[in-house]
Formats: C-alpha cells, structure tokens, sequence
C-alpha cells in the first residue's frame, strides 16, 4: 500500500476514536444536509443521501439527529439552515497538491480559516483549477479483513464492480467508477464483507513522494485543516514516508 492509502486508513482510524463528537456530529449533518437539498430526502432515490446517513450511522449519530438534518435541508421545519459548498485549491510543503472541501453558512469566514491555517503551516491556496486538474472522482471503499483473507476479498471486489485495489495487512481499500459504487457497496455486503467506508472521493492521478521533514509538516497541516468545522474533507497527492506515518499513528 502507498504511503498515501496507509494515510487514509490512518486518518480513518483516528476518526473512529475521535473523542471530539460534536465537531463529528457537525460535519456528519452538514453533509445530511447537502445531500439532501441536492438529490430530495428519500434515501432510496438519492445515492449521496444514502452514503450520509451510512456515514452518520457508523458514526453513531442518533436516528433523530439524522432524521432532523434531512427535514432541515428540504424544508419541512421552521429553521431551515443556509448552507453552501465550495473546493479550494491550494498547496502544501513541497508543493504537494491540496483540495479542501468546505460546507459553510458563512463563506468569508470559511476562506478566512483556511487561509490562516494554511499560511501558519507551510501552505497557500491557489486559484481555481489550480491543482484539481490532477484529480479524478472515484467511488473507494474500504474494508478490514483477516489478512489472510485480503487478496481473496479484493479479487472477488474486481469480480464485484472495483476496477482496483491496494492492500495493506488487514485492511484493502478498492476504488471504483462512482456509478458502480452503491452496486459494489450493496455486492460486498451480500458476501458478507461490510464496508468500513464508501464515498465518492477525489484521488490523485500521481503522487508526490514527501521526505521525512515536509511529510510531517503536512500531516500537521491537514490535521489542522480537517479540525475547522467548515471543512469536511481534504485531498492532497502527497505520498508519505512510511516511518513518518508510523510516527503519526502513535500519536494518534
């Protein structure tokens, strides 16, 4: 596994032992809510929806909770939240490429966080189309398995819909064409390997190797970025030495 898919599973791992759950709680809604306003609130007939609530149940976020962001977003309550989405571009040490992907009700205050976080931590954003070019949209899951069992698990993925995967011990990450996601997601389960994640996400189309000092430095970074409650994901091309990642892990 590259050293930028071991830094996805990392990250996915201190998420889920993130004490921090009303900043995780923050998130999970806003994207109930994006979801919702964009595709209606029935999951079954919007995709993005449905990977939401996914997200918000492995989350542990309450029925209610979720129920009440969808209702938000569509209108059938009172307080019906103003919310819009934005990408930035910028880059990071070494000049690895950096997409952050925002969910705010106050722009101004969104591009004035990042920018701050970014400057204190060897970034700057960019213009549009600055470093997006060298990104494509693709459906990824993950799954934990035995790791006796992880081949056998991702060859039956491309069997499935995947179009690749990487491996590392227990843990194989699959990618897919975004349209065979929920198909690939709904196959895996019947076989009995629940997904740990499934998004659409944004994966580079090279990477860019980190030396040891600029690899910390950018971790350090992104953590920073991903602690704003207006930003809900990052995206970079960087590719991390593996005793930095280690280092990162054990800090976790």
């Amino acid at each position: 596994m590259s050293g930028h898919s071991k830094w996805k599973t990392i990250k996915h791992q201190k998420g889920a032992a993130d004490a921090k759950r009303g900043q995780l709680f923050t998130k999970l809604t806003r994207e109930l809510m994006m979801a919702a306003r964009q595709g209606g609130g029935d999951p079954d007939m919007n995709a993005r929806l449905r990977l939401a609530v996914e997200k918000a149940r492995d989350g542990n976020m309450p029925m209610d909770n979720i129920e009440r962001a969808i209702k938000r977003a569509t209108g059938a309550t009172d307080d019906q939240a103003t919310l819009e989405e934005f990408v930035y571009e910028g880059y990071g040490p070494s000049g690895v490429a950096i997409l952050v992907f925002v969910v705010t009700d106050n722009r101004n205050r969104a591009v004035s966080e990042i920018r701050n976080v970014m400057e204190r931590n060897g970034g700057k954003l960019g213009q549009a189309g600055s470093v997006s070019w060298g990104f494509e949209q693709k459906g990824t899951v993950t799954l934990q398995v035995k790791p006796e069992r992880a081949e056998e698990v991702a060859l039956l993925a491309i069997d499935l819909g995947a179009d690749d995967f990487t491996i590392d011990g227990s843990y194989v990450e699959l990618r897919c064409e975004p349209a065979k996601l929920e198909g690939l997601r709904k196959a895996l389960e019947a076989k009995g390997s629940k997904p740990e994640t499934a998004e659409i996400a944004m994966v580079p189309k090279t990477l860019t190797h980190l030396d040891d000092r600029p690899a910390e430095q950018a971790l350090r970074l992104f953590d920073r970025l991903e602690e704003l409650d207006d930003v809900q994901r990052v995206a970079t091309n960087a590719d991390f030495p593996e005793s930095v990642l280690e280092r990162y892990k054990a800090a976790a």
